[in-house]
Order: C-alpha cells, then sequence, then structure tokens
C-alpha cells in the first residue's frame, strides 16, 4: 500500500518525458489521471499505467485530485497552470516553465492568488550527488566561491520547436542560483544555429555576480561527447558533479591550493577525493517532492519565485542573442 495513497496527481502530456512522470507517479501509488490532446496516447498512458484518460477540463472540476504535473509543450504551460491553480490544484510545470518571463510571472500570480503552489521541473536540484555539492559548498569545503562552470553536452535530442537555451540552459541556471544565492550583475551570451535557422543548437553563457563570483555555461546538442558536468571552484579547491559517472565517482573534491611566491606562482594538488553519496533517482525524488508538496501545502526547492529568477535570466541571455544577430 503507498505511503502517498491519499495524494491523487493528474500528468498531463503523454509524451517521452510525460511517460517517465507519469510511470513514478504510478510507482508511488499518486496517479489518478492522464491528459493528452491525442486520444489515442492517452488512452495508451492509461492501459500501460492502471489509470484513467480524461479530458483537462474534468482534471480541474475533480475536487479529489490534490496535484497536476504539467508535461505539455512549453507554449501551453501558462494557459494549462493558471487554469489548474484557480481550481484549486497544486501545480507541477516541466522545464522550461516557459518562453517568456511574462508568461512566468503571470503563473506566479495566479499561484499566489490561489493560495497553491507552484513547482518547476529543474530536476538536477534533486539530484542527490548536487544536494550533497551544496551543503559541502555552505559548509566551507572550497573556501570562498570564485567561479561555477556547467557544462550540458551531448549528441541530440535536437529540437526545431524551442532552442538549446530553453530545454538545457534552465538545468544549470537552476544551480548556479542556488549556489550563488543571487541573480546575475552581468549576463553575456553568444550562440549559433547550425541544424535548424533560428534555432539555436550552441551556446555559451558567461554571468557575473556581486563580490566577484562568475559562472560559464557550454551547451550544447551537437557535441559528440555527452558532458553533464558542474564544477564549482573556490579559494581552497573545488568539487565537480559529473553525472556521466557512476554513483561512487558522481561526486568529487580537489583540494588545490595556489600562493605566490614572488613573481611566480605555486600550485599545491592533492589527491582527488570521492565523496560518497546516497544513490537515489533524481526524477523520484523530484516527484516525492511535488507530493509533499501537494501533502503540506508548502514550497518546494524550485518553487515559483525560483522559476521566475530561473526565467529572468533567460531573459537576458535571449535579449543578448538578439543584440547579437542585430549587429
Amino acid at each position: 500500500m503507498s505511503a502517498h495513497q491519499n495524494i491523487k496527481i493528474a500528468v498531463i502530456g503523454c509524451g517521452m518525458w510525460g511517460r517517465n512522470i507519469a510511470r513514478i507517479c504510478a510507482r508511488l501509488g499518486v496517479l489518478h489521471y492522464v491528459v493528452d490532446s491525442s486520444s489515442e496516447k492517452a488512452a495508451e498512458f492509461a492501459q500501460n499505467f492502471s489509470t484513467h484518460a480524461a479530458v483537462f477540463p474534468t482534471v480541474c472540476a475533480d475536487k479529489n485530485i490534490h496535484g497536476v504535473m504539467i508535461s505539455a509543450s512549453a507554449q501551453v504551460h501558462e494557459q494549462l497552470a493558471v487554469e489548474a491553480l484557480g481550481a484549486g490544484k497544486h501545480v507541477f510545470v516541466e522545464k522550461p516553465m516557459s518562453l517568456h518571463l511574462a508568461s512566468a510571472k503571470s503563473m506566479n500570480r495566479a499561484a499566489i492568488k490561489a493560495n497553491r503552489q507552484l513547482m518547476i521541473g529543474h530536476l538536477i536540484r534533486y539530484h542527490p550527488a548536487f544536494i550533497e555539492l551544496l551543503a559541502q559548498v555552505k559548509g566551507g569545503a572550497v573556501g570562498k566561491l570564485r567561479h561555477i562552470q556547467a557544462n550540458r553536452l551531448a549528441m541530440g535530442r535536437i529540437r526545431n520547436t524551442e532552442s538549446a537555451l530553453f530545454d538545457l540552459c534552465p538545468h544549470d541556471l537552476s544551480l548556479i542560483l542556488a549556489l550563488t544565492g543571487s541573480l546575475p550583475t552581468s549576463v553575456t551570451c553568444h550562440g549559433a544555429a547550425h541544424i535548424t535557422p533560428g534555432i539555436i543548437d550552441v551556446l555559451s553563457t558567461g554571468l557575473g555576480f556581486a563580490g566577484g563570483v562568475s559562472a560559464g555555461m557550454t551547451t550544447s546538442w551537437i557535441n559528440p561527447i555527452k558532458e553533464h558536468r558542474l564544477i564549482v571552484t573556490g579559494q581552497t579547491g573545488s568539487l565537480m558533479f559529473d553525472d556521466t559517472k557512476p554513483w561512487p565517482e558522481k561526486l568529487t573534491l580537489f583540494s588545490d591550493h595556489i600562493t605566490q611566491a614572488g613573481e611566480l606562482f605555486v600550485v599545491e594538488r592533492a589527491n582527488p577525493v570521492h565523496l560518497p553519496v546516497k544513490e537515489n533517482e533524481p526524477l523520484k525524488e523530484e516527484v516525492s517532492a511535488f507530493i509533499k508538496v501537494c501533502q503540506t501545502g508548502e514550497p518546494a526547492l524550485t518553487d515559483g519565485k525560483e522559476g521566475v529568477a530561473v526565467q529572468t535570466v533567460m531573459e537576458q541571455m535571449t535579449g543578448c542573442l538578439q543584440q547579437l544577430n542585430e549587429t
């Protein structure tokens, strides 16, 4: 019997990622409805996950539904989220929260007005390795923060409806903002569209923060080697979260010291240390966090406010790219 048996959730969107969300919801015993613009897809999901296919108005009208998890096209996130929030449901929105800052703010306002929680699918915030990395940084493991480097590269999944900025950057922006605790004071961005004209598939971003902290993001859909790596460098060392490594090697501490000797700098390096990380599926952790939101009404780590912060930086990046295209 599920520990969450009193919670009922509807999954909206029966695509590739919607399937993953529905799978976890079904495993945790909270899946009650699946909805898709294609009734055939909804029926297939309902059969595969032993649940009910429905239409969105039915979900909104059903007072037994506590939460709605939206994994539809980003273009319809605002419409679906605002309607579900207005119907008294807690709402999870898969990343990207939106394609425009105004839309993200609209969703957050709707959540506040309805006195319901809005949670954004910034999945890696719930990854046990990142949670441990953040705890290590806050605990002073690498000293005062200096630079954050996030690389998210792979070959595919190439899209023609939204750019790599919206597909990949929300993840790393969420991590960077969690580490710095503030919005950047400067944003620079360069991108190129090699596969589909106007749809950026390679992106390089630089962020500056108060106190001299810097961050960089390298993002690509067309890299032959998969790289999901976050390196956080401080005054006394660095932490590396490499999600392509096996669990015992996902989080590594480098204790490197740089000291000045006259006109030269001396680098002292110690052997890297793999830090223990509890092995848990990040998506299960994320869905469990949304279930807790539905149970308690308390905000998640990636609530509407956090989503708007990430969207704010993405809007600045979009503006930067547009200025470059105009010159």
